[in-house]
């Protein structure tokens, strides 16, 4: 198993369980609502840019991270509870995955999958169309900023390339930082957004409490 424990004490690593996959770290916190609100305010507004030349594979997912885990991996151990890996691999053999999106447990690891915040096809249309190989790849395997996440199939397949104009989260619990997210990647990307989509991330912003 090749995992990075960043931070923890070698007392700590003793008594991580052989096989268990600990989380790399906490999933990147949203920003507050007047944070996020204060982001939207300074998006760009712009028209959809051509789909021309797309491919998901311009942004190379899912790419070898320092640890030697690929992102997809890192992302599966970093979110999921009591994850055990396969003998001396990545990949997790069992463990359970939480589903924000749509309020559901996945204990099947070939079923939770995980999903860009910000769509691919959709950063594509926002500025990713003019970006550099290494600039994409970057935003694709992105584990800084919260727009990595799981999902379930369904849930990511109903979602697909769609923003937030155009789809929402059946858990309507999650509309509040799934705004918060989708715009805080879209400010520190610098991608741009349209009247519609910044319409939606303001009504859902609306409904914050913090």
């Amino acid at each position: 198993m090749r995992r990075a424990f960043y931070g923890l004490p070698t007392a700590a690593l003793l008594l991580i369980g052989v096989g268990a996959a600990p989380a790399l770290a906490d999933p990147p916190a949203p920003p507050s609502s007047a944070t996020a609100r204060a982001e939207l305010s300074a998006l760009k507004v712009g028209a959809p840019h051509s789909m021309d030349g797309y491919a998901r594979d311009k942004f190379d997912i899912w790419a070898t991270q320092s640890d030697g885990c690929t992102t997809r991996q890192d992302v599966l151990a970093r979110d999921g509870k009591n994850v055990q890996d396969k003998p001396d691999r990545c990949q997790p053999a069992s463990g359970s995955w939480y589903s924000v999106y749509d309020d559901t447990t996945v204990t099947d690891v070939a079923k939770a999958t995980i999903d860009h915040m910000v769509p691919l096809a959709e950063a594509w249309r926002s500025g990713a169309d003019t970006w550099t190989a290494d600039q994409r790849k970057a935003f694709g395997n992105d584990l800084k900023d919260p727009q990595l996440l799981i999902a379930s199939g369904s849930s990511n397949s109903a979602k697909g390339d769609s923003g937030p104009a155009e789809w929402k989260p059946t858990n309507h619990a999650f509309w509040c930082t799934y705004a918060e997210d989708y715009t805080h990647v879209k400010s520190v990307w610098k991608l741009t957004t349209t009247d519609k989509e910044k319409s939606a991330l303001s009504s859902m912003l609306d409904g914050c409490k913090n």
